[in-house]
């Protein structure tokens, strides 16, 4: 077996272990909500035997342990249950959503991605210049700001006051530009101050001060010797981000009517909908560790001095 083949596989087996302790983690916090589940999905005006009904549905009138048990073994079998609040499978309405969700975190990637790369490289080869300077407190700009005040303010400018985009809803392209930018600003700033740190370190060493002795243009120096080798934290910092997103863009789909997952969340958490909650958490869990995955299989193509034995 090669070292990445063995490296995939003892990944995957670490994968399973932390999904089960998520899968149990998860399956506490949610029975630890205030309220009677029961009670909350079947109204306030429900009779006990249609409460009765649905506890026995969710299997919530047997003990925890054995609770626990029937969650695990429908997870074996691929089955996250069924939607207490529409009667669907828990599958069925993940993939219906998650389209829309990954669209927007791969959206506020790129864009993290085409502009913090960039801004981070200026920022390191004009280092303690008031340009440096002026890239720095952007960065602290949009690590700062909160996601929903951002929003909010992104949609009274571009969507109230210019009409230059719809103010939510996923009905057409444009509707794709306010929240994407909104997602993208914290990872924006993350990834340019990523940059910028990696390059610092890059650009003191010997063999780019060789480079510049043999008369090579800035383009070559910066981007095909310093910037490949600093690539290995920020593609790191990317992989992550991505995963990041994927799982946190609940606010920014609130605010923008995303018909999303972390909408679905949202919605899923008000109505104690219990086994769309832990489908949702689970599939974020799995999705962020393959990401993590991915990422780690990557460096090997950017640095072929890494080995996976």
């Amino acid at each position: 077996m090669s070292g990445l083949l063995r490296y995939i596989v003892q990944r995957i087996l670490a994968l399973a272990v932390t999904l089960f302790f998520v899968a149990l983690i998860v399956f506490l916090l949610v029975r630890l909500l205030p309220g009677d589940p029961a009670r909350v999905i079947a109204g306030v005006f429900a009779s006990e035997e249609d409460v009765q009904r649905i506890r026995v549905q969710l299997n919530l009138d047997k003990p925890l342990p054995t609770q626990f048990v029937y969650f695990l073994a429908s997870l074996l079998r691929g089955d996250l249950g069924i939607s207490a609040r529409t009667s669907e499978p828990v599958m069925r309405e993940i993939l219906s959503r998650l389209p829309a969700t990954v669209k927007l975190a791969a959206a506020s990637t790129f864009i993290a991605a085409a502009v913090g790369i960039p801004l981070g490289t200026i920022a390191a080869t004009k280092a303690h210049s008031s340009l440096d300077f002026s890239i720095s407190a952007l960065v602290l700009f949009g690590i700062s700001m909160p996601v929903y005040w951002l929003g909010i303010i992104l949609i009274i400018i571009f969507a109230i006051h210019l009409r230059w985009f719809p103010a939510a809803g996923a009905d057409q392209p444009s509707s794709l530009v306010l929240p994407s930018l909104t997602l993208a600003a914290f990872s924006v700033a993350f990834v340019a101050r990523m940059t910028r740190s990696s390059m610092l370190e890059v650009l003191r060493q010997d063999y780019i001060r060789t480079a510049w002795a043999k008369g090579l243009s800035a383009l070559v120096v910066l981007y095909r010797h310093a910037l490949r080798n600093a690539m290995i934290p920020i593609l790191t910092v990317i992989g992550l981000q991505f995963g990041e997103l994927l799982g946190g863009a609940v606010l920014t789909e609130s605010v923008f009517s995303w018909p999303g997952v972390g909408r679905l969340l949202v919605d899923s958490i008000f109505s104690r909908d219990y086994p769309v909650v832990q489908g949702i958490v689970l599939i974020f869990a799995c999705l962020f560790a393959l990401v993590n995955l991915l990422v780690d299989v990557l460096y090997g193509l950017i640095d072929p001095r890494i080995r996976y034995e």
